[in-house]
């Protein structure tokens, strides 16, 4: 494979023992290759499920991506760890993204040969766990989990990878994310919790209420196509914990964009036969939205999408943010609009 996005390989053995083998200028990525599969996209989703169903993953949801023009086939798998979460049971609410784990099948290349990879949990942990007092341990929960998915795509035929892969980023970097380069400015120079906006607040002991209230104004927005930014479509709702829900989200206009956008000015990859590499970095996929309970406080809250997307699509470069400076604002936007809407 001849993405750009394969640029270091790190052994399972270091990822498993992070973040001690971590030298502090090491480069990270957010996502990671894992496997590239000698069958089908179709037998390889199709052992690849049944793998999952024996594991000690749960996997609460898939969403078959609605790459441009049909051109690659991608389907977003989004699981969590029992193991990771006991982990991080005593962790802030806020912190809740970090143990969403994301998984994706996709083609890509002339021969359109079948890929998985996943959003990279020892990477996400660093962001969310940073100010942790038992950063380390989260850390190895991360890696537990990264571990736990590598041994369930192992059962898939073909070559086992494990390639960091675009954006990368250092430890430190991760560790103090407020986007990146010159487009920090317009992530506003937000940490992920400055980044976490709130749509709605009610009191604590509105919290059931609250989830069932945001659940059903995804259920009955109207989806239009990929030029529309309106409307939303639920991929997962996960119960995390008693004070903390996730709400995956997704629309034809986020997956359009983020495919086109990241595919844009990348080469390597790029063909004819393959016109959209940046269908490998689909496992961004769904947005999130939070209920959790805080104090005496229900809140609803969603990311800045500028921070988002710079952390999943910097690679796509600074004059893709500078040409698509509004898509951010037109999601978040959208977003707030349908949780808000009145029924």
């Amino acid at each position: 494979m001849k993405a750009r996005t394969i640029l270091a390989v790190v052994t399972i053995a270091a990822l498993f023992s992070a973040p001690f083998s971590f030298a502090a200028d090491d480069e990270i990525g957010i996502f990671e290759m894992l496997h590239a599969s000698s069958v089908s996209f179709e037998e390889t989703t199709s052992v690849l499920e049944a793998s999952l169903a024996k594991s000690a993953l749960v996997l609460h949801a898939t969403h078959d991506v609605r790459v441009p023009e049909a051109r690659h086939k991608a389907r977003v798998y989004v699981l969590t760890s029992p193991s990771y979460a006991a982990a991080a049971a005593s962790e802030p609410a806020r912190t809740i993204s970090a143990q969403v784990l994301r998984l994706a099948v996709f083609t890509q290349g002339d021969s359109q040969a079948t890929y998985i990879n996943m959003a990279n949990p020892v990477a996400h942990a660093m962001v969310y766990y940073a100010n942790s007092s038992d950063y380390d341990a989260m850390i190895k929960a991360a890696a537990g989990a990264a571990g736990e998915i590598r041994n369930a795509v192992a059962d898939v035929p073909g070559k086992a990878m494990s390639v960091q892969a675009e954006p990368m980023r250092s430890e430190k970097h991760y560790r103090k994310f407020k986007g990146d380069g010159p487009a920090r400015m317009m992530a506003k120079f937000r940490t992920f919790e400055k980044s976490q906006l709130v749509i709605a607040e009610d009191g604590a002991t509105s919290f059931d209420d609250v989830v069932a209230r945001v659940e059903a104004a995804v259920a009955r927005s109207k989806v239009t196509g990929a030029e529309d930014s309106q409307g939303w479509e639920p991929v997962a709702t996960i119960r995390l914990r008693d004070d903390a829900v996730y709400i995956g989200v997704t629309n034809p206009y986020i997956e359009d964009k983020m495919v086109r956008i990241n595919s844009r000015f990348r080469k390597d990859g790029k063909s004819e036969a393959s016109p959209y590499p940046g269908v490998d970095h689909v496992t961004a996929l769904p947005t999130d939205v939070l209920v959790i309970r805080e104090d005496d406080r229900t809140l609803v809250l969603h990311y800045g999408q500028m921070w988002r997307m710079q952390l999943y699509f910097w690679d796509s470069g600074y004059r893709a943010f500078t040409a698509n400076v509004g898509v951010p604002s037109k999601i978040a936007n959208s977003i707030e609009d349908t949780i808000n809407e009145s029924p």
